[in-house]
């Protein structure tokens, strides 16, 4: 299957902020998921966060996913992803809301995972850092339990339900599409080795640093012989900013102020939960990846992360339509079976995030759908 594309949203607010800026990005968000069905895009995904002002006002997607399966038909919603350690969703309440969704949009969900990686969400939940991989775990297992069996109970560490008939039942059977959200080598061992879907979360790399970590997940896919859901999805997701203009000048004009913001605010929420975590005297654990975060942010190092070096070293798409093309064809040759497409990473004004849209759909989608 060739490599697909898709939209993909933080939901960002920049400051100054009025009474009007929320709803206008919700609003701006809509159109743009309802313009890319129209441009030939395969999914329009969006995360889940909580407390993260500017970067990510995103937090109760579902209801953006329900407003989007209402005015369109073909595009696929992807949870990108859903918390699922305890307290932020209980099991049975996303089996639920997935199930509904995946009704109302004729079996269009892609249902994505993940555990947190920042101070502010984790702290906020009141969420133990060292126990979100197991509670993840725990989790996904409770909701394919609920959707493919009439009745189901569980007895787990983290959640415990006496027989119940969950319902209702999603449409795609025997269920939508399970991945798993990762940053570390050790993250993608795992996500492969539980036979789920990859999303290879980290920005500001090139594809072949991504095709490093796909490699890993795809040998442990390969070897998975009891998926944690009820086959193996072995499809691998990464995710890119994306601007595309008729000319490179303009392109790097939209892009420099958004590109250069994202990626640092990205690598700081994650350094604060190292941070964190060393004043609670806790070991990091899973977490070491938020440790090497947090060294090189107080080296000065991200200040590094310039526009010119993330275009020199193809970790982003830039540029016009033949530019965009050409390193496309690089995550395609990294093993990248879905890319996800940051077109709104902080501050880029709602008619360049169409325009972007309209010519990587114009003129790239079409190339790696012969």
């Amino acid at each position: 299957m060739p490599m697909q594309f898709a939209l993909f949203y933080e939901i960002p607010v920049a400051r100054p902020w009025s009474r009007d800026s929320e709803r206008r990005a919700y609003k701006q968000t809509l159109e743009q998921a309802v313009f890319g069905e129209r441009c030939g895009w395969h999914a329009v995904w969006t995360v889940e966060h909580h407390f993260l002002e500017e970067f990510s006002h995103c937090s109760n997607p579902e209801v953006l996913y329900g407003a989007i399966a209402s005015q369109t038909s073909r595009i696929r919603l992807g949870y990108g992803v859903r918390l699922m350690p305890k307290p932020y969703n209980h099991p049975v309440r996303t089996a639920e809301s997935v199930a509904v969704l995946d009704l109302i949009s004729d079996g269009r969900v892609d249902f994505g995972t993940g555990r947190s990686s920042t101070r502010a969400e984790l702290e906020g939940f009141g969420v133990d850092p060292r126990e979100t991989r197991d509670a993840w775990k725990e989790a996904i297992e409770h909701v394919v339990g609920c959707w493919t069996n009439e009745e189901h109970a569980f007895e787990g560490r983290y959640w415990r339900m006496p027989k119940r008939r969950v319902l209702p039942k999603p449409l795609q059977q025997p269920h939508p599409p399970v991945w798993g959200a990762t940053s570390s080598e050790d993250g993608h061992r795992q996500v492969g080795e539980l036979g789920l879907g990859l999303c290879s979360f980290a920005v500001g790399v090139p594809p072949e640093e991504v095709k490093k970590k796909i490699d890993i997940y795809r040998a442990a896919v390969r070897g998975c012989t009891k998926p944690i859901g009820k086959w193996v999805h072995d499809r691998a997701a990464t995710f890119t900013m994306a601007v595309c203009a008729p000319t490179e000048q303009e392109a790097w004009s939209v892009a420099r102020e958004s590109f250069e913001w994202y990626p640092k605010a990205g690598a700081r929420q994650i350094a604060t939960l190292a941070d964190w975590m060393a004043e609670e005297r806790r070991e990091l654990g899973n977490y070491a990846y938020a440790a090497e975060m947090s060294k090189i942010d107080k080296s000065g190092a991200l200040d590094l992360l310039t526009l010119e070096y993330l275009a020199g070293a193809g970790a982003c798409l830039l540029g016009t339509p033949a530019q965009c093309l050409e390193t496309c064809k690089r995550y395609e040759a990294a093993g990248v079976d879905l890319l996800l497409c940051l077109v709104n990473p902080y501050a880029i004004a709602h008619e360049k995030v169409m325009q972007t849209i309209e010519l990587i759909g114009r003129d790239v989608i079409p190339h790696f759908q012969k």
